[in-house]
């Protein structure tokens, strides 16, 4: 007789490929909570700083969330209003207004589309890596010189010149203000508390330090009743302001459309700099997909553009956020996406929850900020191994605080082309003949009639000019000279016609030259 065997059926369980789905969605939410609460801090801290109401920075967080992060191009960093750029928006809005701020921002998100559209992405990666970081060091420096009157509840001055300058006067009168030694130790408490929190690094996992200094202190005001100042809270939907053609033709004025035209391309170049220099250090940190930097310039551009259209804050790639979102453990875009849905929900629902937060807090989180932004740690061994570039870092540093960011930056960069021009602009001139050894090792003076044979290696440019010409006229004026320029990799109009004079001069009465190469004669 055969026998059969059944199979017994057992409990299904859930594919592999679905729990790890489940898997990379539970990470994904995880992550999203801690972005958010990293966020809500420091949008709301970039805004007060910026001269416009804290609710503009949450929107600009929900769009770089909702929007920019749907977009294709870096999967893990996350957008929103940056402390890079608060300097150069309260330039913009005290000069221009609060209503040309949506103008401003939307012209440069066109303008980072048309840049993305053009496939120059990729470009922004060969801008010279001291001049980003000189860029951030006078960003960090001007923020740092403004905050610290907010940590004492006092406007700044005005620029950075002038918030330096009046440092003195300012630690005078908080000393004399008792109002202003409780808004001190409020901003001074709130920025030990963000250095010390992450030594303890359990707590750091679970509660970002920015949200803990802020809350923090938020409890001790409210405990106390301290007289400081808090945040202003307008309403979400009051404070979105589209701007108008009234807005437009404001930039068009006489007088403004330079000082507009600046500012559009320092929104523009500058936030797209340091968004894709943050996806470059993203990358860094995860195993993931790579960033594809045109579509990631364009995926800015569509966020600004949107930006401007509700007049907010301009966005940029924040290395913050990024950082802590892969640290988190996000694993796709979803983790971003959701942070922004969270801001989205705490500015409807808890707006009222700004409005006592106080301003020294907020100041304390910003001064940290800057300091993270100086390169304490890098500028040693910098100076020691690449002193040049040292040289450009301080000087786009200093530019910035003396002028403005504009004009900072292009000095930077000018400063940048003419070291690389000097340094890559090396000639050295091999000379044979004009002594020669005897037998027994002692000199002998070569004859007249032998001549002496000079050969140029390298690049000859304007830049080396003078030293060329020097050791060229040093040589023996009763000895005839071959010029050997073949060794030359390249010779620029001004070398050569210097050369070429040299040689009509060398072969006047009493002396004599003659070239092996063509004429360098222009």
């Amino acid at each position: 007789m055969r026998r059969f065997r059944i199979a017994r059926q057992r409990p299904s369980r859930p594919s592999i490929p679905s729990r790890q789905a489940l898997s990379v969605w539970r990470a994904d939410f995880t992550a999203s909570l801690v972005v958010f609460l990293v966020a809500v801090p420091l949008c709301v801290g970039v805004a007060v700083a910026s001269g416009v109401p804290a609710e503009l920075g949450l929107v600009t967080g929900i769009v770089g969330g909702l929007l920019t992060g749907l977009l294709p191009g870096s999967s893990l960093q996350v957008s929103g209003p940056a402390a890079g750029l608060t300097v150069l928006v309260y330039e913009a809005v005290q000069k221009f207004g609060l209503g040309t701020l949506g103008a401003l921002v939307l012209i440069a998100g066109v303008l980072q589309l048309v840049m993305g559209a053009l496939r120059l992405g990729r470009w922004f990666r060969a801008i010279s890596v001291a001049v980003v970081q000189g860029m951030l060091a006078g960003i960090g420096l001007v923020l740092i010189a403004g905050q610290l009157y907010a940590l004492a509840d006092a406007r700044p001055p005005g620029n950075g010149p002038a918030n330096l300058g009046g440092l003195p006067d300012l630690a005078a009168n908080t000393a004399g203000s008792g109002t202003a030694l409780a808004a001190l130790a409020v901003g001074a408490g709130t920025i030990a508390l963000l250095v010390l929190w992450p030594k303890w690094q359990r707590a750091a996992r679970v509660l970002p330090a920015p949200l803990v200094a802020v809350a923090l202190a938020t409890v001790v005001v409210f405990v106390l009743d301290l007289p400081v100042a808090r945040v202003e809270v307008a309403g979400l939907l009051e404070v979105i302001q589209p701007p108008g053609g009234a807005d437009f033709a404001r930039l068009t004025e006489a007088g403004a459309v330079a000082g507009a035209l600046g500012t559009v391309l320092a929104f523009a170049l500058i936030a797209s700099a340091e968004s894709l220099f943050s996806a470059a250090a993203v990358d860094r940190l995860h195993d993931g997909p790579k960033t594809d930097y045109d579509k990631e310039l364009m995926a800015q551009g569509v966020g600004n553009t949107v930006c401007g259209l509700l007049g907010a804050l301009p966005m940029t790639a924040v290395i913050v956020r990024s950082a802590a979102n892969v640290h988190a453990g996000a694993r796709t875009k979803a983790s971003r996406v959701l942070h922004g849905v969270w801001l989205l929900v705490f500015a409807a629902a808890f707006p009222a929850a700004l409005g006592v937060v106080p301003l020294a807090a907020l100041a304390g989180v910003l001064v940290h900020a800057g300091f993270k932004l100086l390169p304490v740690k890098q500028w040693r061994p910098l100076w020691r191994e690449h002193r040049g570039e040292a040289v450009v870092l301080a000087a786009t540093a200093v530019a910035i605080v003396a002028t403005n960011m504009f004009e900072g930056v292009l000095l930077g960069l000018l400063m940048a082309v003419a070291k690389s021009a000097w340094e890559t602009s090396h000639v050295h001139l091999e000379i044979v003949g004009l002594d020669e050894p005897a037998g027994h090792g002692e000199p002998v003076v070569v004859g007249p009639r032998r001549p002496i044979r000079v050969r140029a290696l390298g690049n000859a440019t304007f830049l080396r000019l003078p030293k060329l010409l020097d050791q060229l006229e040093a040589l023996p004026k009763d000895r005839e000279v071959e010029l050997d320029l073949t060794g030359l990799r390249h010779l620029d109009h001004a070398c050569a016609a210097a050369l070429g004079a040299w040689e009509e001069q060398r072969r006047g009465p009493g002396g004599g030259a003659r070239q092996e190469a063509p004429s360098v004669a222009p």
